[in-house]
């Protein structure tokens, strides 16, 4: 498994916190002040900073704080988010019901879309790296995805809604249907890759 880098609270949430104005308001600039409160307080960032919490205090060892800030996620907000999965910063969550996080790690600037599962195939509670999938950089994973097992989703590979991903996607790549393959990009018959 390659090295995660260290988990740095402040660099992540920054980042998390301009990808949700970007995507809210279309322009790169967070905005300051009251309306800066507000845009945290939004049920598209406060999921993503209770995660991000969540995780720092795992990392701190104080998983009984870490697991009250997973909880108020799961209560709030209908979404379960391993505290020792690492997210890479610029995290967006566009909506969150139905979501579970249980991945290896996930990279930077990574969308996860509602109903959303990411997790082992099995009962897997030792957490073990050869069960639960690896989630590359600028990934975007559609509504009602499913991604289990010990497979590795490229940097910027899209997987497509509803979703079933059983083996690896490579970088770039779309991948659609249960069980999910491949798409040729730019093919208009949508052959899939062998």
């Amino acid at each position: 498994m390659e090295s995660t880098p260290p988990f740095r609270l402040r660099l992540c949430l920054a980042a998390d916190l301009a990808v949700a104005h970007r995507m809210a308001h279309a322009t790169a600039a967070p905005r300051r002040g009251w309306r800066l409160w507000i845009g945290v307080l939004s049920p598209r960032f406060f999921p993503v900073l209770n995660c991000r919490l969540a995780h720092f205090f795992f990392v701190k060892r104080l998983s009984v704080v870490a697991k009250i800030f997973s909880t108020l996620n799961f209560f709030l907000y209908g979404i379960e988010i391993a505290i020792r999965c690492p997210i890479g910063p610029g995290l967006f969550l566009p909506h969150t019901h139905g979501t579970v996080i249980g991945a290896i790690r996930i990279g930077a600037n990574a969308t996860i879309y509602q109903g959303v599962t990411l997790g082992a195939r099995e009962v897997d509670f030792a957490y073990g790296e050869e069960s639960r999938p690896i989630i590359g950089e600028g990934v975007i994973v559609g509504s009602g995805a499913k991604v289990l097992g010990g497979v590795t989703i490229g940097a910027g590979a899209r997987i497509g809604a509803n979703a079933v991903v059983v083996k690896s996607v490579p970088a770039g790549a779309l991948a659609v249907g249960v069980p999910a393959h491949v798409v040729v990009p730019g093919r208009e018959d949508g052959d899939a890759l062998a």
